[in-house]
């Protein structure tokens, strides 16, 4: 199930930058220097004024950027927002919705990969129930993919636990970012539900992992970090 995917090793690691305050971005990305490549910027750093400019920042550093915005509007209003991401240097972004809402970003998306949000990791089938969904989770998260795919879009946000029955549906066709990476001893301890470790991520076919909180804190971040590249190099290298 390992990925096959020409990505250079060491940015399938993808460090959620969670953080208040653009200053405090940017501090994160100093004190992990080289051990971190790509980096997720989402909601709360867009709400905090210079999203931008920290684009521009983490570009000039040689970082990749995922704008993790996870649009949801009217499809116009949608592909709209996703020009405005044209040609700004960022790797990846987030769109949530049905057909119509993907394939009008998947129009505009430009050098943008679009990446189809299928179920949150922090929800459980309990949480499907009261949101209304009267199907599993592996059924609605590969219902959502084959829709990603038919919009023209490159891949999804998948927990790893429906990540080897995307591959064994779809194959190679979509990207496969999967967050909700938490240490095995550690798998229950905040408000993701729906996780596995690095290796289970990897091994059931993700060809990216999100990782936040495990890093951040830690005792040593950096350290953390490189010990992730460290595990993940350990998996691609026996098939190389």
């Amino acid at each position: 199930m390992l990925s096959n995917k020409s990505i250079p090793v060491r940015d399938r690691l993808i460090f959620a930058l969670d953080v208040p305050t653009v200053d405090e971005a940017k501090a994160w990305v100093d004190k992990l220097g080289d051990s971190v490549t790509f980096y997720k910027i989402g909601l709360q750093l867009f709400m905090a004024g210079g999203y931008y400019e920290l684009i521009d920042w983490l570009n000039a550093r040689g970082k990749k950027v995922f704008a993790d915005l996870k649009f949801f509007d009217v499809p116009e209003t949608v592909k709209s927002a996703v020009a405005q991401l044209r040609g700004r240097g960022v790797t990846f972004a987030t769109v949530h919705g049905n057909e119509s809402i993907l394939r009008a970003a998947g129009e505009a998306k430009g050098d943008v990969k679009i990446l189809g949000v299928t179920v949150l990791t922090s929800l459980d089938q309990g949480d499907l129930a009261d949101l209304g969904f009267q199907c599993d989770i592996p059924a609605l998260v590969l219902s959502r993919a084959r829709r990603t795919l038919e919009a023209g879009c490159d891949g999804v946000i998948s927990s790893g636990l429906e990540a080897a029955n995307l591959r064994k549906e779809i194959g190679d066709k979509l990207l496969i970012i999967s967050p909700g990476i938490r240490p095995v001893e550690n798998k229950t301890s905040d408000d993701q539900k729906r996780t596995v470790d690095i290796e289970e991520a990897f091994q059931s076919g993700a060809d990216y992992i999100v990782v936040g909180r495990p890093i951040r804190k830690a005792e040593d971040p950096r350290a953390e970090a490189e010990r992730s590249q460290q595990r993940i190099a350990a998996l691609f290298q026996k098939t190389s």
